[in-house]
């Protein structure tokens, strides 16, 4: 297993899960409610943080192997699961949709894992809906973790803000999901017709 910056960073993404998630049973007698959240909510924003930084640095400092392209994924989906597993058990999401976004990632792993099997592991490159429903995703966990006033911009309802992202994100999973299906048949199926 190769070990370098990018996978060390990597790493620490798997590592703040579950600090993050413990956080949130600690006794208000402990830790009060109001710092359960903002410190979870900012934990999980170093998550998402290392994940733009590790993938930067590989490709700029050419540090990219096998093993990083298969464990950033995987670090990123639990770090996903982890929160909204969190926010449904807190009352802040709908199990519903949390049982969506969950289950394309790991429909969509599928598939690239297969079409990586099939040497076509290109077709199903991330695009930029895939990108968008990440963005909203990101913001919506982020804001319905934090639960209160973001300093600064104590005017925003956040969990308003954050609901309405999450049903976004929920939109643009379907979406999404549904584009990745359809470039990977299409494939096959020319494929298909040159054989």
């Amino acid at each position: 297993m190769p070990l370098n910056t990018p996978i060390i960073l990597t790493w620490f993404r798997v590592a703040l899960i579950p600090i993050f998630t413990v956080l949130f049973y600690f006794p208000p007698s402990f830790m009060p409610y109001e710092y359960q959240n903002e410190i979870g909510a900012l934990l999980f924003a170093l998550g998402g943080i290392t994940d733009w930084l590790d993938g930067y640095l590989a490709r700029r400092w050419n540090q990219t192997s096998s093993f990083g392209a298969f464990l950033d994924p995987v670090a990123d989906k639990l770090l996903v699961a982890a929160a909204l597993i969190l926010l449904v058990e807190l009352s802040r999401a709908p199990a519903w949709l949390a049982v969506i976004i969950i289950g394309r990632e790991i429909t969509i792993s599928a598939l690239r894992e297969w079409m990586a099997q099939q040497g076509k592991n290109k077709s199903v490159a991330v695009a930029y809906i895939g990108k968008l429903k990440t963005a909203a995703q990101m913001i919506a966990i982020f804001l319905l973790l934090w639960y209160g006033p973001l300093p600064l911009l104590g005017w925003m309802p956040t969990m308003t803000v954050g609901t309405v992202a999450l049903y976004l994100a929920g939109i643009l999973t379907i979406v999404s999901m549904v584009y990745y299906l359809r470039v990977a048949a299409q494939q096959f199926r020319e494929d298909d017709s040159e054989n």
